[in-house]
């Protein structure tokens, strides 16, 4: 597959981005360029680029505030185009492999985004403790697992904000024994972005450590 088989840029990039889009748009086409070669996204991915992974990312950047994580960020999303549409929230991208936190550091760089931090490493092993106002991931691992991987970054009082599918609902109920046991309370299924032909399927729940 060729860059040329790049999905077109949907209109909504514009009302997703504003005046941040011309960032999107040189990730976008840096993804596209060596993301496949680079072991960051399948052969399949381009011709649905910016509206499964692009857009499906960034359309969730309303919805955070303070220094957030994103764990197993990967080819940087949703790490990258949240922090281009939000360049006043501080981001902390967490990934284990070293060949995908050198292209996060290379796209941070290149694209300028000051506010984002890139941390080798398994979320397991974080080390500064429930510090995070809130943690997001994306295509990681179902709930039930990332649970209990994710809720102890985060403070007293922030938020889960994870990115799923369609099974969102029956990850959920999965998982109520590791829910009931982090203390998580206010768990919940939405979508955003109503600008998008397929809204993003949201968990978001709030960490009350002192409940565990």
């Amino acid at each position: 597959m060729t860059v040329a088989e790049l999905e077109p840029e949907p209109p909504a990039a514009e009302v997703v981005f504003g005046d941040r889009l011309p960032l999107a748009r040189r990730f976008t086409r840096s993804l596209a360029e060596e993301g496949e070669a680079r072991g960051l996204i399948g052969p399949l991915e381009l011709p649905r680029l910016w509206t499964r992974h692009i857009l499906n990312s960034a359309v969730v950047a309303p919805l955070f505030s303070g220094r957030v994580g994103d764990v197993g960020s990967g080819a940087g999303l949703p790490g990258i185009p949240l922090a281009i549409a939000r360049p006043d929230v501080e981001w902390v991208l967490i990934e284990p492999m070293e060949r995908r936190t050198t292209w996060l550091r290379e796209q941070a760089g290149a694209l300028g985004l000051d506010n984002v931090e890139v941390v080798r490493g398994r979320a397991e092993d974080w080390s500064e403790g429930p510090v995070l106002d809130a943690v997001t991931a994306r295509a990681v691992s179902a709930l039930k697992g990332l649970l209990p991987v994710v809720a102890p970054l985060v403070r007293d009082g922030g938020e889960l904000v994870l990115l799923k599918g369609a099974s969102a609902p029956a990850e959920v109920d999965a998982a109520r024994k590791q829910i009931r046991a982090l203390g998580l309370t206010d768990v919940r299924v939405e979508t955003i972005g109503d600008v998008l032909e397929q809204p993003t399927t949201l968990v978001r729940a709030t960490v009350h450590h002192d409940a565990i």
